[in-house]
């Protein structure tokens, strides 16, 4: 399932950075990230004002949420993976996986496995279903939102609905700019 590369449609800025870029990008950026500025972001501060605008719920989603790391990751990773956005997908596998308890093979079934899959615990299938439903048809269906009731609370369901949005735009982002995939990042599996 991995995608072929093409040449991006936005080049993202290159250093040198302006003093501006370089001050948003520094925030776009989690602190002592060890890696340079994520592709993603040095295409979204060719339109800065629309950066600077995105960015206070991209944070909040990553830092500031009321899920459990690993329940937003799973919500962030099936997105990417339902919205082929390797990039994005790769980028959290390879950044936030092992850090919230992801195994190589929970990753994967992120792109590969159904909903139902045995890896998957009844609180993770709610999310992956939640996913996939907001996906197939921007619905959630009765069965799916009780079991959703079962695990997390409203505002907690809610921050998931918004999860799934927002790595919608940013997949419909790299799909427009033609984002190539960071050379650190994983990749779908084969």
């Amino acid at each position: 399932m991995t995608t072929h590369i093409q040449a991006p449609r936005i080049e993202p800025v290159e250093p040198p950075y302006a003093p501006d870029v370089e001050e948003m990008l520094r925030k776009w950026m989690p602190p002592d990230a060890g890696v340079e500025p994520l592709r993603l972001f040095r295409t979204l501060v060719v339109h800065g004002s629309l950066a600077a605008r995105m960015r206070p719920l991209g944070a909040g989603i990553l830092g500031h949420g009321l899920l459990e790391p690993r329940d937003r990751e799973l919500m962030i990773d099936r997105t990417c993976a339902r919205c082929g956005a390797e990039y994005e997908w790769g980028v959290h596998a390879a950044f936030f996986g092992q850090a919230v308890g992801l195994s190589e093979a929970e990753l994967a079934a992120t792109v590969t496995a159904p909903a139902d899959d045995a890896i998957w615990s009844e609180r993770e299938r709610a999310v992956i279903r939640l996913a996939d439903e907001l996906h197939d048809n921007a619905h959630v269906s009765d069965a799916t939102f009780g079991e959703l009731e079962l695990h997390f609370t409203p505002p907690q369901i809610l921050e998931l609905v918004v999860t799934a949005g927002w790595y919608h735009t940013i997949s419909f982002v790299i799909g427009a700019a033609r984002i190539a995939p960071e050379p650190w990042a994983a990749r779908f599996p084969g």
